[in-house]
């Protein structure tokens, strides 16, 4: 009787364990169906170190980042979700040191997971819920002592319900897609039978839009462009460039008949080379100009009579000295036009400040012929590069305000600008320029 009832006893626990078992089985089914991830954003492409431009482009590379502390900051990820729901997150990742502990969160939401293996594999961190469509920041923060060593990670992984929808971020060319698209003004001069030697227009940069690696073009013509750039956070210029039209990236390879030839510039004015993205000639001046402060930007490009050539000059007004500057007077071999392909474009030139949000005001854009008066342009239409043609980004925008045009991108704000959309500012009043007292 003893015996039966220790064997019955025996059976139960064992039967309740079979039970326990299996319900701890089927659970962690569950759990790994709940947080299965399909869909792989690399973090090369779509990553920064938040607010910190040096870094971002030091730690972070092809094969994501590799080798940071925690005291370096957070990283913070983005990519762009046309569905709600639930996103389950997991994260290819390692340690080369000793474990350790991150936050990830997105949405208002956190999860904590301590790394520990060694050898890159799926680390799954859990699931959240997002309530809105548009960019989604998803941020991972070390929880240890500052000096230890973070995870590597070179792919945020996603599934759920967020990830049946089209989810865009950056897939391919990087470098590019770390830049962020760029935006375009294109406007038509008020005739198309008449020769146009000057255009005038003027730049406002709000406050908390001047970003490092901003360039502000303000003049944008065949051949060249014109406007003013923050390069550090304690340098700022107005550039001037005309490209050679012999193509190439090297300036070292462009032959003497092609090589664009320096007429004179401005005091303080630097005159060079410059390559990479095509090649010619360029001017700048170290100008620390003012956010909420208005400039104006004036570009001469006429025939030389009796040649196969054409000369570019670039004027520059502060309205704190009330004068026009010049910044550099060029001539381009091969070449016989006035202006013509007028536009303005907003971009950023540094990877690692493609993180933030910059912006401006365009307007007060004047045509003048060779005979006759100023004649205003108060239409645009809105174009963007390539990066934004293939939906590596959508950060991009234009439109109009009370003061004119304006060109926002980068920084991964939502509803962006369709391509081709056309604006029209109203009309000012006429610059009032002395032409024959320009330097």
């Amino acid at each position: 009787m003893n015996n039966h009832r220790i064997k019955t006893a025996v059976l139960s626990l064992f039967l309740t364990s079979l039970v326990a078992c299996g319900n701890q089985q089927l659970q962690l089914q569950l759990e790994d169906k709940k947080i299965e991830t399909t869909l792989s954003i690399p973090v090369a492409g779509n990553s920064w170190i938040d607010n910190n431009v040096e870094l971002s482009d030091k730690l972070i590379d092809k094969s994501g980042v590799t080798h940071w502390f925690a005291e370096q900051g957070s990283l913070s990820t983005y990519f762009y979700t046309s569905k709600t729901g639930e996103l389950a997150v997991s994260l290819q990742t390692f340690v080369k040191d000793k474990p350790a502990t991150i936050e990830v969160s997105i949405a208002g939401q956190s999860k904590i997971v301590t790394v520990k293996n060694n050898q890159p594999m799926s680390v799954p961190v859990g699931t959240f819920n997002l309530d809105e469509l548009g960019y989604q920041k998803l941020t991972i923060t070390g929880l240890e002592q500052a000096e230890t060593l973070l995870p590597a990670i070179s792919e945020i992984k996603i599934g759920g319900e967020v990830a049946l929808g089209k989810v865009s971020y950056v897939k391919d060319d990087f470098y590019w897609g770390r830049r962020g698209p760029s935006v375009h003004l294109q406007y038509s001069l008020p005739s198309q039978t008449m020769n146009y030697p000057w255009f005038y227009s003027e730049i406002e940069v709000p406050k908390g839009a001047d970003a490092i690696g901003s360039y502000y073009m303000a003049n944008g013509f065949d051949g060249g462009y014109f406007g003013i750039q923050v390069n550090s956070d304690s340098e700022r210029r107005v550039l001037f460039s005309i490209w050679s039209p012999f193509s190439t990236d090297d300036p070292s390879l462009i032959p003497p008949e092609y090589r664009i030839q320096t007429l004179k510039h401005g005091k303080n004015v630097h005159v060079g080379k410059f390559g990479n993205e095509g090649s010619g000639g360029q001017s700048y001046m170290r100008y620390d100009w003012k956010a909420d402060t208005r400039y104006g930007f004036l570009t001469h490009i006429r025939p030389v009579e009796g040649t196969e050539s054409t000369d570019f000059t670039a004027y520059f007004y502060d309205p704190m000295v009330e004068k026009w500057q010049l910044i550099a007077s060029f001539r381009r071999p091969k070449t016989s036009i006035y202006h013509q392909g007028t536009y303005s474009f907003l971009e950023n030139f540094i990877p690692g400040a493609g993180q933030f949000e910059r912006r401006a005001i365009y307007t007060n854009q004047w045509a003048k012929p060779e005979r006759g008066e100023w004649q205003e342009v108060t239409q645009a239409k809105f174009t963007y590069d390539a990066t934004a043609k293939k939906n590596a980004r959508f950060d991009y925008q234009g439109g109009t305000t009370e003061k004119g045009f304006y060109l926002k991108n980068t920084g991964f704000f939502s509803a962006p600008t369709p391509y081709g959309s056309e604006f029209e500012r109203t009309p000012t009043d006429i610059p009032k320029i002395d032409l024959k007292s320009l330097p």
